[in-house]
């Protein structure tokens, strides 16, 4: 099952449409899924904060050109996320991936767990080195206060 929801998390990352890209998160995320943040303390859960959470983190990567599948090549000087190793067994995921925020370079990881339906019940992402850390946590700080006020607002 994990083949099928890491195919339909890269069916989100390549989705443009905001409403289409949000319909998929809702066919893809568990209700109860739970969400492991780098720079929060606290498991996030349930669907409606994760989505906010990947929303936000993806308008944070600079170069927003969506991910690809594993190339190797991590010299292609885009500046976009792309991931660049992928390994899947029995529930699991685990997607390196690499991009840069404020013209820092990131390196990081995003485990993925998924139930026997396929949906994601759990999303962790780590990244290094402590300097993009720092600047995810002042981005992504900075944009959830954004889409707040945005959500407010409606």
């Amino acid at each position: 099952m994990i083949e099928k929801a890491i195919e339909g998390w890269h069916e989100v990352l390549s989705c443009r449409d905001a409403g289409e890209r949000n319909g998929l998160l809702d066919a893809l995320l568990a209700d109860d899924v739970v969400f492991y943040s780098p720079v929060v303390f606290t498991p996030q859960r349930g669907k409606t904060v994760t989505k906010l959470y990947l929303a936000a983190a993806g308008a944070t990567f600079e170069g927003d050109e969506g991910a690809t599948e594993e190339t190797g090549d991590s010299s292609s000087g885009s500046g976009g996320f792309r991931y660049v190793t992928k390994v899947l067994s029995g529930d699991t995921a685990v997607l390196e991936f690499e991009t840069s925020m404020g013209g820092k370079y990131v390196n990081g990881v995003d485990i993925i767990r998924c139930n026997e339906q396929g949906q994601i019940v759990e999303f962790k992402v780590m990244i290094r080195p402590l300097q993009a850390i720092q600047a995810m946590h002042a981005a992504m700080g900075a944009m959830l206060a954004k889409m707040q006020k945005g959500a407010d607002a409606a």
